[in-house]
């Protein structure tokens, strides 16, 4: 048989994660315990079937491009500057606290310097796999917290691409000896040649790529070829990913993320992200497998005090950092408590940087042992810790409702009128139907909406679209649906109906939940992609929920001519 060793390690990879995702799924355990425990049997500290590491380890990086490509593809420019406020400091802050701890820790046992401030680094950093898998499965991608969460990531992101630079240039001065000290020069020019490099690229995509990505695919689409459209998507994200490392040194990751946001603005944007999502997939789990086959067993127990501390430092020290940084900025306790849990865990940069770190002989190969525990129990600990956090929903559901009846009063002992302390004014029609999302759908239903002769007001966020709206005439709120200061400025408690058109079920199910609140008698019709969402958006109030497919079955039989029964088919009478 040919030596096949790409070969064995997906097929082997893939196999056994569904082997052992199946047994955790089985035991009610998280599946990437199963992932982590494939990678584990298939890792060089095991007996039997060893995968090719170094293979595996770049596959998995590649189903971390993708994933970053498809959270840009739903994250805009906007909803980055949106965050800065609190994503930037916030990083900074959590990062610095993290590694001043790992160094205390470091010292505590007796590591030298050097060790220590590239163990705490490494410790500082979340997984982006981790975080945003979290953030799709609590359905809090379009959310602020999401937002906040996604925009600390690549702060942090930017932060690595820094250290990965500097760590080689200074290496030597942070072991010390003899014509190893680095001018301050030295490190001033290197540290300028990175930053320079990552805004050239920033604005070459925000200058060229914000503009030629969209009409490539828009081009691609026009030959109404689907295997061309999802090659031209690929080739997009992967040639981008590679050509800013290669050309501009910024991480596969941060390249990925900004093509995804550049072709964010075409209207197939939905499409292209569709046509990721399969391989994106497969390559997360390959990412998952990767990581067990790093772990060495044996650090449990040799050092297993070293271990549990590391992990008290992911799983409490960064959390509380950022859950303070959080309130400190005046968030509510909710999204505080969602991104210091989604942080409490360490990834795949964190592994390239202890990586790099023992190439240069700044860390030893026990604390490399350490750190890939600690890693691996976090990302196990991870999904118990959100869990956790959904056990607390009802009483943070009270202390919201406790909070908010507290400014209303105080709101209406300050101001006589609402619309005087909301951003939007309130909508003076009466009787009116609201379109929350004037996509394809929102736009046939709003034509349908005025032909009858009902008053129109649309709700839609893409300024595109609002512009086009008010050059017709019609009565629109420029805003996320989903805000509840959007929501109350459309007078809901004098609307006739309101339909819900949003693609995503997390979204519009905040728009029925917060709209059912303002009006308990409102007619709420909306749309769902899956049987999932169908049920997601009655439980928030929807009095009609239409799943796509059905209704065109349903419909579909209706336009069927009835056939006149044929005496001779007919069946036999029961004797």
């Amino acid at each position: 048989m040919h030596d096949a060793p790409l070969i064995m390690t997906v097929v082997g990879g893939i196999v056994l994660a569904f082997i052992f995702a199946a047994i955790a799924h089985r035991l009610k355990l998280p599946i990437l315990a199963g992932y982590l425990l494939a990678g584990v049997v298939a890792g060089p500290f095991t007996p039997g079937f060893v995968a090719d590491g170094p293979l595996a380890h770049q596959l998995a990086e590649l189903g971390v491009v993708l994933l970053m490509f498809g959270v840009g593809l739903h994250f805009s420019l906007k909803d980055l500057l949106s965050v800065k406020s609190i994503a930037i400091p916030g990083a900074l802050v959590q990062m610095a606290v993290a590694t001043a701890l790992g160094m205390l820790l470091g010292w505590a046992i007796g590591w030298p310097l050097a060790q220590s401030f590239v163990f705490g680094l490494a410790l500082s950093v979340a997984s982006t796999v981790v975080l945003l898998r979290a953030m799709e499965e609590q359905r809090l991608m379009e959310s602020e917290r999401g937002r906040i969460a996604i925009g600390w990531l690549i702060v942090e992101d930017l932060a690595m691409v820094l250290a990965l630079v500097l760590l080689p240039a200074i290496g030597a001065s942070l072991i010390g000896g003899e014509g190893s000290a680095l001018s301050f020069g030295a490190v001033l020019k290197t540290v300028s040649l990175t930053i320079g490099k990552v805004v050239l690229f920033v604005a070459v995509m925000l200058i060229v790529g914000k503009r030629v990505i969209p009409w490539v695919l828009k081009t691609v689409a026009h030959t109404g070829s689907r295997e061309l459209f999802r090659l031209a998507v690929l080739a997009i994200a992967l040639g981008v990913a590679f050509g800013a490392t290669e050309l501009f040194g910024v991480s596969f990751e941060l390249g990925a993320f900004f093509a995804g946001m550049m072709m964010g603005e075409s209207k197939l944007a939905h499409d292209a992200a569709e046509e990721t999502l399969p391989l994106r997939d497969a390559f997360a789990v390959l990412f998952f497998v990767s990581i067990g086959m790093l772990f060495n067993y044996q650090v449990l127990l040799t050092e297993p005090l070293v271990v549990l501390a590391a992990l008290f430092i992911i799983i409490v020290g960064k959390s509380l950092a950022a859950l303070g940084i959080v309130l400190v900025s005046g968030r509510p306790l909710r999204t505080a408590l969602t991104i210091a849990t989604s942080l409490a865990q360490i990834g795949e940069f964190s592994f390239i940087l202890i990586g790099v770190g023992v190439t240069q002989q700044l860390v030893s190969k026990e604390a490399q042992d350490v750190l890939l525990a600690a890693a691996i129990m976090s990302i196990l600990l991870n999904p118990f810790l959100f869990k956790l956090l959904d056990r607390a929903k009802p009483w943070l559901d009270a202390r919201d409702e406790r909070a908010q009846a507290a400014a209303d009063a105080m709101a209406a002992d300050v101001a006589p009128a609402a619309s005087d302390v909301i951003a939007w004014p309130l909508s003076t029609l009466h009787g009116h139907v609201v379109v929350a999302g004037y996509g394809r759908l929102g736009q046939l239903l709003g034509d349908k909406v005025r032909a009858r002769g009902h008053a129109l007001l649309v709700l839609e966020e893409r300024e595109d679209r609002v512009e086009v709206l008010r050059q017709l005439g019609i009565d629109t709120i420029a805003g996320n649906a989903s805000m509840d200061e959007v929501l109350a400025s459309a007078n809901l408690g004098q609307a006739r109906a309101l339909f819900v058109t949003l693609p995503k079920a997390f979204e519009s199910g905040e728009v029925v939940h917060a709209a059912r609140k303002l009006n308990p008698q409102l007619t709420i019709i909306a749309r769902a992609d899956s049987e999932e969402c169908l049920q997601h958006l009655q439980q928030q109030g929807a009095n009609v929920v239409l799943l796509g497919e059905r209704e065109l079955a349903r419909v579909m039989m209706d336009r069927l001519a009835p056939v006149e029964p044929d005496a001779s088919a007919m069946p036999m009478p029961a004797v």
